[in-house]
């Protein structure tokens, strides 16, 4: 049976959204860059997000220092592979294994490392190298998940960003850009045998910045408008964001039952 993954979206630097098709279910997360001055230091950022609603944290990469800040905390944390790790992860299990006994087992499970992702907006970065080697490595890093006997526990992705999409207003008719393919196609069907999520970068403000229409940016904002009804599921949508994740899945859909 093929089961339609769930999509994870991460949204600029404040919150997260998981969707289930059967059962939904959604949380609040962040996403933890350093790319900044005068960051706090990570066992406060971990103490302060314990304060919080939060349940999740994005990492763009692996810092052992940050994983090791939301030891106990009951955090989940989504970890990331660098692009440049892929060819080597594709290539050779043994480097996948070595990433994970690095990464994972030092820290598991104080640290609730729950997510791996396997490199960021791979399949838009025109790189038809490391595209097609994309699915080979989330495979080896799969496996040695398996091996450590954590792939029950610790799901594997990717990041994509809304480039992926064809079409993807209204939510209904959402489709996947033809020219990926095989490519796209193996992808969902790696997330949908494995139980692991489609995972997104939605981007509200280019939306916004290509839709001319007076309402667009209350629209983005989370702020009160008319909403947009989708003509074909008579489902209303009151913001960007929830048109976006929805989109998702309904794309997914069509290549996964074709």
């Amino acid at each position: 049976m093929v089961v339609l993954p769930y999509t994870v979206a991460f949204l600029l630097l404040s919150s997260l959204q998981t969707v289930k098709i059967a059962n939904s279910q959604s949380f609040i997360g962040i996403n933890y860059g350093q790319v900044a001055d005068n960051l706090p230091p990570p066992p406060s950022t971990a103490k302060l997000l314990q304060s919080t609603s939060i349940q999740k944290v994005r990492l763009y990469g692996s810092d052992p220092a940050i994983i090791k800040a939301f030891a106990n905390t009951g955090i989940g944390i989504a970890i990331g592979t660098a692009n440049g790790d892929i060819p080597g992860l594709a290539s050779d299990p043994n480097f996948a294994k070595s990433w994970i006994n690095k990464n994972v087992l030092p820290f598991y499970p104080a640290s609730n490392i729950t997510l791996i992702t396997v490199g960021n907006e791979v399949m838009t970065s025109n790189d038809q190298n490391l595209m097609n080697k994309l699915l080979p490595a989330m495979q080896n890093v799969q496996n040695a998940l398996n091996d450590a006997s954590l792939g029950d526990k610790i799901k594997v992705s990717t990041v994509h960003s809304m480039g992926v999409l064809k079409q993807s207003e209204p939510p209904s008719s959402g489709s996947f850009d033809p020219s990926y393919g095989d490519l796209m196609k193996g992808l969902l069907e790696f997330n949908s045998a494995n139980g692991s999520p489609f995972a997104i970068n939605p981007y509200p403000y280019f939306a916004y910045r290509s839709d001319t229409r007076p309402e667009t940016l209350a629209f983005c904002l989370f702020q009160p408008n008319a909403g947009r009804m989708d003509g074909n599921t008579k489902i209303k949508y009151m913001n960007m964001f929830d048109a976006q994740v929805r989109v998702n899945p309904i794309a997914s859909a069509k290549i996964l039952y074709q």
